[in-house]
């Protein structure tokens, strides 16, 4: 019995330590490798932990996105071109066109074009979720792609002969962009019309996002005509500066113009709601928890007469927040067409190497519950226009406009604070 029980003993001890080399083994395996990663490696890592964090699907496209990991991170990248080409693959996965990896070039371009200016064609462009073409959201006013006939809604099929099937967004728009005076070839793409050849002449974009006048209705009524192209980080600033300069002018009710507007920093659009609205809820924004923030204005605004705006279908993103926060508090009334429809935010991330990240980490909502991605939002009347010049742009040649005076001089309009 003794020798019997002996024997039992020893052999645990040979199994207990067999277990033990086993788990060593195995605790090495999983560990060494991530000790001994390459600077390129760390950079894929990096991204890797960023998207895991913060990414609005935690399905990621309904994939195991710790496996992506496992089997991105047992390639030995040959150098940063190589480890750049893994990351835009990894995050194709996700078939987000919205989120995206930026070479530190690109990175640089887009701090810039939130902040400052640029030299290139003038085009807020995005992915089409549905086709995966490239699609002219809307040219910037006044730039040259808007006095070539760039219109929104153009799909973009070639840049430089260069198709633009497999290109980033980024990408796209780095091709675009270059010294002043350069020429750039674009082939576009027109529904009713077929595919069309652009030459376009880059130039200094101005990025002062507001235009403003004092006009007067034929019944006498001095409206302010404000037209916002873009939510850069002066749009607040600027678009204040016009307001007050227009109450001093006498202004009795306005027109704010955010047609082909596509967005721009979340903030910036906040903030200009703010302007118009003495209390009431911005927009809700819910991540992938499910947890709703929201932002609410708190007054005072700086005028309360009554507003109507005008939008269409270059109409997108920080625009649309606006548009949907003075329709649901019942501050203006929306003219035109249904708007883009991108309901999505991202943050902005900038990696180790110089490079940065685009990740969408939530989804924002109006303030009465509304879910605009893919959809837009419907104006309350529905005034179509065929694309038009610059030139004739809030002018009695503009019916979406010629609606909006209308409207005003008919004291039909909802004022602040009505329902």
């Amino acid at each position: 019995m003794k020798l019997e029980m002996g024997f039992m003993y020893k052999r645990l001890f040979r199994v207990s330590l067999s277990a033990i080399a086993a788990f060593w083994i195995a605790f090495s395996s999983f560990c060494l490798p991530a000790m001994a990663l390459t600077e390129e490696q760390k950079l894929v890592a990096e991204v890797w932990r960023i998207v895991n964090r913060n990414y609005l699907d935690d399905t990621f496209n309904h994939q195991n996105w710790a496996a992506v990991r496992q089997k991105i991170l047992s390639t030995a990248f040959t150098d940063q071109k190589a480890a750049y080409a893994a990351i835009e693959e990894m995050l194709k996965s996700l078939n987000d066109p919205f989120t995206r990896f930026l070479d530190p070039e690109q990175y640089r371009s887009l701090q810039v074009n939130t902040s400052g200016e640029l030299t290139g064609v003038g085009l807020q462009i995005a992915l089409n979720p549905e086709t995966g073409k490239l699609e002219v959201v809307a040219p910037i006013a006044g730039s040259p792609a808007e006095k070539a006939g760039i219109k929104p809604r153009d799909r973009i099929l070639k840049i430089e002969g260069i198709s633009t099937e497999k290109l980033t967004l980024d990408e796209a728009a780095s091709k675009m962009r270059g010294p002043i005076g350069t020429l750039v070839t674009l082939l576009i793409e027109r529904d009713g019309e077929g595919e069309k050849e652009f030459k376009v002449v880059r130039d200094r974009i101005s990025l002062n996002p507001v235009i403003a006048s004092l006009r007067t209705t034929p019944e006498g009524i001095p409206i302010g005509y404000l037209r916002l192209t873009q939510f850069n980080a002066n749009a607040p600033m600027e678009l204040a500066h016009a307001i007050n300069n227009l109450e001093k002018k006498g202004a009795a009710a306005y027109i704010l113009d955010l047609r082909n507007n596509p967005g721009g920093l979340l903030q910036a659009g906040i903030e200009v709601a703010r302007l118009w609205l003495n209390s009431g809820t911005i927009v809700y924004t819910v991540n992938r928890q499910g947890i709703q923030g929201s932002f609410e204005s708190f007054g005072p605004a700086l005028t309360d007469d009554p507003l109507v705006v005008l939008v269409n279908q270059g109409t997108a993103s920080a625009s649309e927040i606006l548009a949907g926060a003075l329709q649901d508090n019942g501050r203006a009334r929306l003219i035109g067409e249904t708007t883009f429809g991108k309901g999505l935010i991202q943050s902005l991330f900038e990696l180790s190497d110089g490079s940065g990240l685009a990740v969408t980490i939530a989804k924002y909502e109006t303030p009465k519950h509304k879910d605009i991605n893919k959809l837009g939002i419907k104006p309350d009347l529905i005034v179509t226009s065929e694309p038009m010049t610059r030139e004739k742009i809030g002018t009695e040649l503009d019916p979406q406009y010629q609606a909006a005076v209308e409207l005003l001089a008919k004291n039909s309009v909802l004022a602040a604070g009505e329902t």
